[in-house]
């Protein structure tokens, strides 16, 4: 036989072989997974953050009264909110009964105060009726930050939706026509009227109104596991609940609606009620 034909033999031979290897590879890395015992969450995070952890995958892990969900290869994730102390306790009972518990340690921030002038009177004091539509408004909203998917979309590494000039930060006090305010509840991104806004992150769309009182154009898109993104004051809305959008694709365009002094995006993250701040989300290591 040939040196080609010895050759040709060997890699039939060993096809059998190398075949199997690819099928088990799966079950080979879940078994490497199911294996690891480890529970990793971070020693100290700032208030305002989205906390990520590794627990082992089918643990049960609890939070601040809450029972997170686990992704299939083991990652939790939970929000730490603008006037946080610590530590923050996190308890980890993993698939063979064993407990383990994590203390994470809250490093307060200095939270800045931010006059906004020549806000409409009306959105700063409103008349009884306008309160009342107002409050129905945000209990819609509330409501769609409730979903709790299975989803793990909130992993990705997360951009910017618009390209601008950072005009307002998260936490940071706010005095509207010399009215004292709540913390500002997100970020503001300049940017001009009809800029495209794009997802941040993958998700889906579970809240779109172009006419709430204070927030005018509004979307919430859902990022699975409580994780959720809000956009505020938009000029247009190209989606409607239900739709799901991929990280980068453009649903809406920047607007002044709503309680708004001039064109700008604000964007808000939550974890359920938890309000955290998306340029942590951004640097995220």
């Amino acid at each position: 036989m040939t040196a080609a034909g010895v050759l040709l033999v060997g890699l039939l031979s060993a096809l059998p072989w190398a075949l199997a290897v690819a099928q088990a590879a799966p079950a080979i890395a879940a078994a490497d997974a199911a294996a690891d015992t480890r529970v990793a969450f971070p020693e100290r995070v700032q208030q305002g953050a989205l906390v990520f952890g590794r627990v082992p995958p089918g643990s049960r892990v609890e939070y601040d009264g809450r029972t997170l969900r686990t992704t299939g290869y083991g990652t939790v994730v939970f929000g730490v909110g603008r006037d946080a102390s610590g530590p923050l306790r996190v308890g980890v009972t993993r698939p063979d009964g064993s407990r383990s518990d994590a203390s994470i340690e809250v490093d307060p921030r200095d939270w800045p105060m931010e006059r906004v002038d020549g806000v409409p009177p009306k959105t700063v004091e409103p008349p009884p009726a306008i309160a009342e539509r107002i409050r129905r408004e945000q209990a819609r909203v509330i409501a769609a930050r409730t979903r709790d998917d299975d989803r793990a979309d909130f992993a990705q590494r997360f951009v910017r939706p618009v390209e601008g000039r950072i005009s307002g930060r998260f936490g940071s006090g706010r005095i509207y026509n010399g009215k004292p305010g709540a913390g500002h509840s997100g970020m503001d991104i300049a940017a001009p009227t009809g800029t495209p806004v794009k997802a941040p992150a993958a998700g889906i769309v579970t809240f779109a109104d172009p006419g709430l009182y204070l927030t005018g154009g509004t979307v919430v898109i859902d990022h699975g596991h409580g994780v959720s993104s809000n956009f505020l004051h938009l000029s247009r809305i190209d989606v409607a609940e239900g739709d799901r959008v991929e990280q980068g694709q453009a649903f809406a365009a920047v607007g002044a609606t709503g309680r708004a002094t001039g064109p700008h995006l604000h964007w808000g993250m939550n974890w359920f009620d938890v309000r955290v701040d998306p340029l942590l989300v951004l640097e995220r290591p």
